[in-house]
């Protein structure tokens, strides 16, 4: 089973997606990446999750040119808002699914809220991918 994680920079909500997934079964090969990879992992994204007990911070940020030529169980999209265009994958997939997530790294205001809001999309991330994953990837 191969499921390709979409986003624009691949610095946040891809990676905790990545994380997550991967914590449910190691089995699967789960790969991120980004139309405009930033090249490097949101601080706040791998703290969150290192709080959660899933260590990200060896993850890369990879442009999702890295990924055409594979072939692709699922293909995700985790863009959220409707001022976020989700990225188009064209390569060989079986299924493409759009679970949203809001950004949390464009969150303003104090430092606590800013957490709060990483710490929300984290927890929304898991549920998430959670639930695609025993509805679609587990026991098959």
């Amino acid at each position: 089973m191969k499921v390709l994680i979409l986003c624009t920079g691949n610095s946040c909500r891809s990676q905790m997606a990545h994380g997550w997934l991967q914590s449910f079964d190691p089995n699967i090969t789960v790969c991120s990446a980004g139309t405009q990879a930033s090249g490097k992992l949101n601080e706040k994204a791998v703290a969150v999750m290192r709080e959660a007990g899933i260590d990200i911070s060896h993850h890369t940020s990879d442009s999702v040119e890295k990924y055409l030529n594979e072939e692709w169980d699922y293909v995700i999209t985790v863009c959220g808002g409707a001022n976020e265009s989700c990225p188009a994958f064209f390569g060989k997939v079986k299924h493409r699914l759009h679970i949203g997530f809001d950004d949390p790294s464009h969150a303003v205001g104090s430092d606590d809220f800013i957490w709060s809001e990483f710490l929300r999309v984290r927890d929304e991330i898991k549920e998430g991918f959670y639930k695609f994953y025993v509805e679609n990837i587990k026991g098959k």
